[in-house]
């Protein structure tokens, strides 16, 4: 007699036992409804599909692999996934691929049975707790590690996978330093070969060739990353590898042919925008008290900040442009946008240099000079508040790009009134201060490009705009509005600009010299603001700024209010 160690295995209670082998002598089935009593009793929703048979389904018949299997792709897109399988639309969940932080496969996928709890924040305190089981297997993405590199060719054989998607960030496509040169982690990708991949590039352009070596079957290769042109930024980056690899008679020219055909291989571009940060501590000690145990955030040794649980915001949308040429799910059933990539760009667009990102940074620079810790409480400040409702429904709608399928005015007012301000999103000025010289340009520099080719609008309507650029200026001087000195967030312009305010002091009234290296500098805000004629105008928000402690402060009330 056979005997399968499953559930419904060890109901032949007889042959166990002729076995020798003590079965539970309690009942399965009531233990597990008790369970789960205890989980909806704590407001947790579980999952109403069988949960192994989407997961056997998936390992057999792979249809949809994710790269990068972070905090957003978890609650977001496995949510999506998530919706789609309970109800009908789809009957097998992602494969779960990590190219970069392994220790979180071992430390917060394979513990947990590959499960996630997704705790949304809503603005009036309270949650949505949901289980969501829709991520079914995890691997590492280690060419080194013959198990783990097998299983993903055999997934990538299998002709009936249709699309792999991608949130590793922008950086993951990156090829090149700042000289033109490759990286030397890339570069010996090059020289090492498919067989040796390393990088995610080189990684997923290794995988490409074995579906490629298998039958060419076609794909859908789907960035999901936060940044414009994502599928474009892709596709370079994965035919650039090609094309290396096939100097060095590492692959065919078909293969090469093969990849940048989009009939075959396709790379749609998408937008994604949805609020995730860190794993809060509050929410970690709400769960806690619920009884949910081993429920702590842990640091992996790459300084990943993640926990079983994601707490992210309600609102959320991703735009796809529909080239799929494997076919694909019904991504629109659980909410998604599928379009054509002038309305996914056009949607882009309109949320980063009018809707939602130029505010954001407004509020990160001022949020840091004036001592705030959460994006949240800021909008509690009259004069930062106004500020942002000035910049966007103001300033920036006479020349928003509309993308149609969704309202600009609409979601500049949900960004405003209920994004933004949601008490319970553990997001800091800080955190979005990071990078803010390589923001300014899209964000902020579109719409001053926008006013200047217009023949009905003209620049000198701008005034908040350029009090955002003062600000900056102000932040870059690393001193809050007390007189305290204050650190700056990661930027790889520090060094450059910094220089230049660093010796300007309380009362100086004469800053031209200083800052026009600054001003001008078309790579930072797209245009040179002293030829846009706002460069005088910024100098002069930026001297009142200097008069000393309070002066920010002073600066805002009177501008803004």
């Amino acid at each position: 007699m056979k005997m399968k160690l499953t559930l419904d295995g060890i109901k032949d209670k007889k042959s166990w036992e002729a076995a020798g082998v003590v079965l539970p002598s309690y009942d399965i089935e009531k233990v597990k409804e008790e369970t789960k009593e205890a989980w909806e009793k704590a407001g947790i929703t579980l999952p109403g599909y069988d949960v192994e048979a989407v997961s056997e389904k998936a390992k057999k018949e792979p249809g949809w692999v994710h790269f990068g299997i972070g905090n957003i792709f978890r609650i977001f897109i496995g949510g999506i996934a998530d919706t789609l399988i309970s109800n009908g639309a789809m009957d097998k969940g992602i494969t779960c691929v990590e190219t970069f932080d392994f220790d979180v496969v071992d430390k917060i996928y394979a513990p947990y049975d590959n499960l996630v709890l997704g705790v949304t924040l809503k603005a009036d305190g309270s949650t949505d707790k949901k289980v969501i089981a829709s991520l079914t297997e995890a691997i590492k993405a280690q060419s080194n590690v013959e198990a783990e590199w097998n299983r993903l060719k055999e997934i990538f054989q299998n002709k009936d996978l249709q699309m792999i998607s991608f949130t590793i960030t922008e950086k993951g496509y990156a090829l090149k330093g700042a000289d033109g040169t490759y990286f030397p982690f890339i570069q010996s990708d090059i020289d090492n070969g498919p067989e040796k991949a390393g990088s995610a590039m080189a990684v997923v352009c290794a995988l490409l060739h074995e579906r490629f070596k298998a039958g060419k079957a076609p794909l859908a290769v789907v960035s999901m990353d936060n940044c414009s042109h994502n599928g474009e930024k892709l596709r370079n980056s994965i035919l650039t590898m090609a094309e290396e690899w096939n100097k060095k008679g590492f692959v065919e020219d078909e293969f090469v042919a093969y990849i940048s055909d989009e009939a075959q291989v396709s790379f749609p571009w998408s937008m994604i925008d949805k609020i995730t940060p860190r794993p809060a501590e509050s929410v970690c000690k709400s769960l806690e008290e619920l009884g949910i145990e081993d429920i702590a955030p842990v640091i992996t040794s790459k300084r990943t900040y993640i926990a079983p649980f994601v707490n992210a915001e309600g609102p959320q949308y991703l735009v796809i442009e529909d080239r799929f040429p494997n076919g694909r799910p019904a991504l629109e059933k659980a909410g998604v946008y599928m379009t054509d990539r002038d309305t996914v760009n056009k949607v882009e667009r309109m949320k980063v240099t009018t809707c939602l990102n130029p505010l954001h940074t407004a509020l990160a620079t001022y949020g840091c000079v004036l001592g705030y810790t959460l994006i949240a409480d800021e909008m509690k400040d009259e004069q930062l508040n106004k500020l942002v409702h000035e910049i966007g429904p103001v300033e920036g709608m006479p020349v928003v790009t509309d993308p149609g399928i969704l309202s600009p005015a609409e979601f500049v007012d949900e960004v405003i009134n209920t994004r933004i301000p949601n008490p319970f999103m553990p997001d800091t000025p800080q955190r979005i201060a990071t990078d803010t010289s390589q923001k300014l340009a899209i964000r902020f520099g579109e719409t001053i490009k926008a006013y200047q080719r217009s023949e009905e609008l003209s620049v000198s309507r701008l005034e908040k705009i350029p009090l955002v650029f003062a600000g900056w200026l102000r932040y870059l001087c690393g001193v809050n509005d007390k007189g305290e000195k204050f650190t700056l967030s990661s930027d790889p312009m520090l060094d450059t600009v910094c220089p230049y305010v660093a010796g300007l002091k309380w009362g100086d009234t004469e800053v031209h010299e200083q800052v026009v290296p600054i001003l001008s500098n078309e790579k930072i805000f797209g245009v040179n603001l002293y030829e846009a004629d706002l460069g005088e105008l910024v100098e002069q928000y930026f001297i009142e700024m200097l008069k000393g402690p309070g002066a920010v402060e002073a600066t805002l009330r009177k501008y803004v209010l």
